[in-house]
């Protein structure tokens, strides 16, 4: 029997735990998609105890909670911080395989050394230990990134955002880049018509131009895509349902701006064109500037309604939708490569029925002019966890080429997550090793430890064109 944990955790053979060890165990991190609040990475901030920055805004656990029966008090209540991580430990122990179980205790042993099994009679036991030293220099939220090899971070934020943090954070010489990621969703999201307008109109103070029609919407955003690619954004990202390739006329889209900006209700029909116009004008400038898009497609948001009220979003009630993918994903790909405006895209599916679709469908548009041009995204959210990794992986090996992946993120608000790609990577390792031993694939060590090391770090690196990242760490483990 082995041991909760050890050192060759997930890494079923000897093949396997070679490849981890000496090839992908020290490769540096890009982050290239996460929600870290960037102030707390300018303020340098030091949480106050483990509850601050683990269970804080972390609605994986709230749900995990809830179902084990914690009244919402401990979740996102007024209980006191020890209260709600006493509530978190008891329900460690239900969380048996369930990924938290996994990333519970992975997270303890990296960033705090702490190797005790979580539940409610060692609760104060580590709540203490941690919290003490999260309260030192040692463990401030840059040295959190520095201690987890992490080379590049690209955070998540709205057009409006003024990015002062990320300012700050060059000003300071911060060594680990940490740059926004152009994400306008909000401008695009017109079932809500006064909460566009109200969005229309704080455009218009961030940019000091008048907006009075679509041309106008369009002018004040493409002045916040240029400035975000001054602060040095080359990347973009969309939460979508779906994607949306409806066709559609100038005509139609100024009238139904127009309808909407006069505070007058949209149907579906309209919302689809709308969309689907915003759509191919954000790839657009996309193409131009050489950014990489991002499409995260197929969550069911907010399914609680009373929740909602209650809490607001963000909070745990979200769940995988079914929505139909493929045709309006090719029709949108295909336009753009018509144009030949097609940016180097990111493909994310939230439904695993849509895994062999998304395979296939970044081979149309792969055309040659750049290595890995489309690529299917890592498992995403509620596939973020061994068996949605595997199949993501063997899904892209088996319709693609796994080799050009450019491998994992964190989508996390956590300074604690990056744990998540050394389980990504023994995971990749143990598919490679056990096909070695099982004679399926040769037993050329150098040649799979190359492929190891580009989908842990040089693929992502080449293929955001940030050719200088990580490269002293890479160096020193090469």
């Amino acid at each position: 029997m082995k041991n909760f944990l050890d050192e060759n955790f997930l890494l079923t053979n000897k093949t396997a735990q070679r490849l981890y060890h000496e090839y992908a165990k020290h490769m540096p991190i890009i982050d290239y998609h996460c929600h870290l609040p960037q102030q707390q990475i300018a303020e340098d901030k030091n949480f106050e105890n483990l509850t601050q920055i683990w269970l804080y805004g972390d609605h994986y656990k709230w749900r995990a909670m809830r179902t084990n029966g914690v009244d919402e008090r401990y979740c996102t209540g007024d209980a006191s911080d020890f209260e709600k991580f006493q509530a978190w430990a008891a329900t460690v122990p239900y969380t048996l395989r369930n990924p938290l179980y996994h990333w519970t205790h992975l997270e303890l042993q990296r960033y705090f050394d702490v190797h005790d099994i979580v539940n409610a009679d060692t609760a104060k036991k580590i709540y203490d230990e941690c919290s003490a030293k999260l309260r030192t220099p040692d463990y401030s939220v840059k040295n959190l990134l520095r201690k987890m090899n992490v080379a590049t971070v690209c955070t998540t934020d709205d057009p409006i955002d003024d990015l002062a943090f990320h300012q700050q954070l060059k000003d300071q010489g911060f060594e680990i880049p940490v740059l926004p990621a152009f994400r306008p969703d909000k401008a695009m999201t017109v079932s809500d018509t006064e909460a566009f307008n109200t969005y229309v109109k704080k455009l218009e103070v961030v940019t000091n131009i008048s907006i009075s029609s679509f041309d106008d919407f369009l002018y004040a955003l493409q002045n916040r895509h240029d400035f975000f690619a001054s602060m040095g954004c080359s990347v973009s990202d969309h939460g979508l349902e779906e994607i949306y390739a409806d066709d559609f006329t100038g005509h139609e889209i100024d009238s139904i701006f127009n309808k909407i900006h006069s505070g007058k209700q949209l149907n579906d029909v309209e919302q689809r064109k709308f969309k689907s116009a915003m759509l191919i004008h954000f790839a657009e400038w996309d193409w131009e500037k050489g950014w990489v898009q991002q499409f995260h497609l197929g969550a069911l948001r907010n399914n609680n309604l009373r929740r909602l009220r209650d809490l607001g979003p963000d909070t745990g009630w979200d769940s995988i939708g079914d929505f139909s993918q493929g045709r309006a994903l090719a029709r949108f790909l295909g336009k753009l490569d018509d144009d030949n405006k097609l940016a180097k895209t990111i493909l994310y599916n939230l439904n695993p029925a849509d895994n062999e679709l998304m395979a296939t469908m970044i081979g149309n548009f792969n055309d040659g002019s750049v290595a890995g041009k489309v690529q299917f995204g890592s498992a995403w959210w509620f596939l973020d966890q061994k068996d949605g990794m595997i199949k993501q992986m063997n899904a892209l090996s088996n319709m693609g080429l796994l080799s050009k992946f450019v491998g994992m993120l964190t989508d996390s608000r956590s300074f604690l997550s990056y744990p998540r790609h050394e389980y990504f990577r023994r995971l990749l390792c143990n598919l490679f090793g056990t096909e070695v031993e099982d004679g399926e694939l040769p037993n050329d060590i150098a040649w799979i430890g190359k492929i190891v090391q580009d989908i842990c770090f040089y693929n992502a690196r080449n293929y955001f064109g940030w050719s200088n990242v990580g490269e002293t760490i890479a160096v020193q483990h090469a």
